[in-house]
């Protein structure tokens, strides 16, 4: 989970990079660290369900 969870977390960069998402919070190309961070927050919260 924490595997797929980091590859969409990359391919959502990317594509941030290239045309922005549009969400509120993702709507400028220099927005692309707030994903990363999210996913990372995302990750700890499922490693710390799973134990």
């Amino acid at each position: 989970m924490v595997k797929i969870l980091s590859i969409f977390v990359v391919l959502a960069m990317i594509v941030q990079i290239i045309k922005p998402l549009g969400l509120p919070g993702l709507r400028r190309r220099g927005d692309f660290w707030k994903l990363p961070l999210a996913g990372f927050l995302a990750i700890v919260l499922i490693s710390a369900l799973q134990l």
